[in-house]
């Protein structure tokens, strides 16, 4: 028998009903709890059966439910409330934005990424990057801004983890079918569907352009699995992450030429252009391009003017994690591109050309993406400090604090990850209008008016939660691989709501360390089987599928669970996504983490626990530098770096059980006579209020628009003026400035009346210098004076410049110069004269970051 074709009928939703699809289409659901009750009410279980996603549930519930609810007057008056809410929202002109930079609300912002954690019945994300960019949308949205983003839609996403009897973990992929998706076909101003189209070597490589909303975000999807490509070229946008070298440049051509192309096809024009990550840096080659051959700018200009309003963030702390590609596939891929850019082979390597120690040649994505990038930025402070230090290599006449790579620490969406109960609870105790005002402290401050025992109660009813959604979990996980009715059994025996429970959950990577509390296994032993003040481990994370080193933590961890002393005191949770991570950071007492120091770029489960009352027990690294202040958790270790990987986990563990121990264990099983731990809540409360005020995406968005978004607008309004002849007249400039910089000679004169054998606060220091400029004019730079504060490690951490006042011109091109600075604060100094670019004539510093020493 031969089917014509296959197809799944949905039911039909009646008027009344059909406000349904407009909020099942849009991702405001996802953090609208209301919401989510009521598509829950539809049918309970086979929401839950789904995976929570309301367009799968409108496409499988019986038309008989369908008919019954467009009888149901409390659930049309329900739906209607929400749907009135949900409008007053999407046209709400009372924004942060709005209210604060009512100029820039025109202003649009693109943001690309490789991957979008937004909820987990949208899996085309891998972890903390995909959340982070979901949790940016929402925020962007909630706020005001003009938000565009676009990365790729996968057909079988991110891979999914089982674990086997021998504890090793499997990876499967689900094919997806995207009619279960709240996406739709993106469309012009004709109503047309939008394609676009990339060239690789000799072919054309089509992808198709999904819409996604997200509250008011709009988020552009491309997708080359369609049937116009090659078999192999559809499976470009098949798997997050996989593949080989060659399928990742296609995959980030796709996302950053054919971003680009898809936004104009789209009649988008963005005014910033934000790459989250190195993955999308090739966006700035196509907005090159663009100028070159539709403006008829010549390569210099070009890559002036993009470069004025792209913003580059990075995440990654160590350089192996960063993309690079053979210089054989760039030639492969863009052998015919660079000619477009007119430029030559070697100039458009040098774009990203990395140098290892060894000799060996690469391009680097993060190199390219700070190269046409004003602004660039880490993702915590530390983080900010870590990046500088590894990318000085591209400034090589800068200071390593002078680099052009700042930082804004991730943060996370409250509304998201906030248990709706405990927000609920605020309502009742924090100010009457703190929803709209939780960027004051005051707002958190609030926090305090909560009673012990009511926030201890809501904690324990969340953690009772978790521990339900566990036995589930672990029953099905035994199930499956077939164990016995005794194991399936004992599974109502792990864990219960009156025992210390630690979580630990993110990707296995080596460097996240997830078996360090086994370090010393008597010592962890004896610490979870204390019979009156017991302790519970839940773990659950990823390896990436190439990573066996990864693989086998979770081995060793799932083997410990299923040992006599450890199967009730430690549990591993296979496949861990966003589900999990809400049920964690809700439910668990303390978050562990514990990242070998400066490896994390950020982290923000930590956030997503320490606002639910979760106490941090973590690592100095990330954000936790900046979030720990001594009462709201515990910090492991010590706030140093060591060479000594071996050392630095024997101390790191010895910290985390002594402070189980002696501080941690205690403090939870320290009880009142109503049984409440006091000081316990105490902490918590000190939790929420630091992590809440300080780590929430309003801030974070707030710091990228006042540090970044708005700068880029500026930038680039300036640069553009007169068809950009600031452009035109900067690259020819700048060119002049590069030929001659390394002609330029300081002779710095010493006063010798000047002598200081100590110096104090308010001292005056006098400076003069002769300098040989070549074919320069003193008005093409400035000469400074230098004043650098040593740590104790000899290494310049902050800095203050002087100008220095031109006198006079000297014999042949050498000029006279001299300056005075005072010392306005105690510290180790050093300090020197230099030239830099003048900077009237700089757009910013970051266009041109040299220097010269004396």
């Amino acid at each position: 028998m031969r089917f014509i074709q296959n197809a799944r009928v949905s039911p039909k939703l009646s008027e009344e009903l059909k406000p349904l699809e407009e909020l099942a289409y849009n991702f405001w659901w996802t953090w609208n709890y209301e919401l989510q009750d009521l598509f829950k009410r539809i049918n309970y279980d086979l929401w839950y059966e789904l995976g929570r996603s309301p367009v799968k549930l409108l496409r499988r519930v019986k038309q008989k439910r369908i008919d019954e609810l467009s009888k149901d007057k409390d659930f049309l008056n329900e739906l209607n409330r929400i749907y009135k809410k949900f409008k007053n929202y999407m046209k709400n002109e009372e924004t942060w934005l709005n209210k604060n930079h009512s100029d820039a609300k025109e202003k649009t912002i693109a943001y690309f990424c490789m991957e979008y954690g937004i909820h987990e019945s949208f899996p085309i994300y891998s972890g903390g990057l995909g959340i982070l960019a979901g949790d940016h949308l929402k925020t962007a949205s909630d706020m005001g801004l003009n938000f565009v983003a676009v990365g790729l839609l996968y057909k079988k996403g991110y891979f999914k983890q089982s674990i086997d009897k021998s504890g090793w973990q499997q990876n499967y992929f689900e094919v997806y079918d995207f009619d279960d998706f709240p996406v739709v076909s993106a469309k012009n101003k004709s109503g047309e569907e939008v394609f676009i189209v990339v060239k690789f070597e000799n072919k054309q490589v089509w992808a198709k352009v999904w819409k996604a909303m997200v509250g008011r975000t709009s988020l552009f999807l491309l997708d080359t699995d369609i049937p116009q490509n090659e078999p192999e070229d559809r499976g470009i946008t098949e798997n997050l992450y996989g593949g080989n070298r060659e399928m990742r440049i296609k995959q980030e051509i796709v996302l950053g030429i054919g971003g680009v192309r898809a936004l104009r096809q789209l009649d988008i024009f963005p005014d910033v252009w934000h790459m989250n990550e190195g993955h999308a840096a090739f966006l700035a080659l196509e907005r090159i391009r663009e100028n070159v051959e539709q403006k008829q700018f010549d390569f210099k200009k070009a890559i002036e003017a993009v470069k004025s309003n792209n913003i580059f963030t990075t995440h990654t702390p160590v350089p192996a994690g960063n993309d690079t590609f053979v210089l054989s596939l760039i030639d492969k891929y863009f052998g015919e591109y660079f000619p477009k850019l007119r430029i030559s082979r070697n100039d458009f390597i040098s774009l990203g050309l990395e140098k290892l120690e060894n000799g060996y040649e690469q391009f680097n994505m993060t190199i390219l993406a700070l190269n046409v990038s004003a602004q660039a930025n880490g993702v915590s402070e530390l983080h900010g400090k870590v990046s500088r230090k590894m990318w000085k290599k591209n400034y090589l006449d800068l200071i390593e604090a002078e680099v052009p790579i700042g930082h804004v620490t991730n943060g996370v969406h409250i509304w998201t990850w906030l248990y709706h109960e405990m927000q609920d609870l605020f309502d009742i105790y924090l100010p009457e209008n703190w929803r709209e005002n939780i960027l004051e402290k005051e707002t958190w401050n609030a926090i305090d008016n909560i009673p012990d025992e009511e926030l201890w109660n809501y904690h324990i009813k969340l953690k009772r939660r978790l521990i339900e959604f566990l036995h589930g979990r672990v029953h099905k996980q035994r199930m499956r691989l077939g164990e016995t009715i005794e194991d399936i059994m004992q599974v109502e025996d792990i864990f219960d709501e009156d025992t210390l429970t630690i979580g630990f959950a993110r990707r296995f990577a080596t460097y996240k360390r997830a078996a360090l509390i086994f370090k010393d296994l008597a010592r962890i032993k004896q610490i979870v089987s204390n019979p009156d003040k017991p302790v519970q481990l839940i773990f659950a994370g990823k390896a990436h599928p190439a990573d066996n080193p990864g693989k086998e933590l979770i081995r060793r961890i799932y083997e410990l669970s299923r040992t006599e002393d450890f199967k009730t005191k430690i549990v591993f949770i296979e496949n861990y996504d966003m589900n999990i991570a809400r049920h964690m950071v809700q439910g668990v007492d303390v978050w562990l983490n514990n990242p070998r120091r400066p490896h994390e770029a950020s982290g923000t489960s930590g956030e997503k626990a320490g606002m639910n009352g979760s106490i941090n027990f973590s690592a100095l690294d990330g954000w936790w530098v900046e979030g720990f202040n001594g009462e709201n958790g515990w910090a492991i270790g010590d706030n140093r770096n060591y060479d000594d990987t071996e050392l630095q986990d024997r101390i790191d563990s010895v910290s985390i059980y002594s402070q189980l121990e002696k501080s941690i264990v205690p403090l939870y099983y320290k009880r009142e006579e109503d049984n409440v731990p006091r000081l316990w809540a105490q902490k918590m409360k000190s939790s929420i209020k630091s992590v809440g005020y300080n780590f929430n995406t309003h801030r974070m968005i707030k710091d990228y628009t006042e540090n970044y978004y708005l700068k880029a607008i500026k930038y680039r309004e300036k640069i553009s003026k007169d068809n950009f002849q600031m452009a035109q007249e900067f690259s020819v400039w700048k060119e002049k400035l590069l030929g001659n910089w390394k002609n330029i000679r300081i002779n710095p004169k010493i006063n010798t009346t000047d002598t200081f054998s100590t110096l104090s606060v308010g001292t005056k220091i006098r400076l003069s210098a002769n300098i040989y400029l070549g074919d320069l004019k003193p008005d093409e730079i400035e000469t400074q004076i230098f004043v650098g504060y040593l740590n104790e490690d000899d290494e310049i951490e902050k800095f203050y410049t002087v100008p220095m006042k031109y006198k006079k011109q000297d014999i042949g091109n050498e000029y006279f110069f001299e300056g005075e600075f005072e010392l306005p604060e105690e510290g180790r100094i050093s300090y020197t004269i230099r030239v830099v670019p003048n900077p009237e004539r700089l757009i910013a510093r970051e266009f041109l970051p040299i220097v010269k020493w004396a």
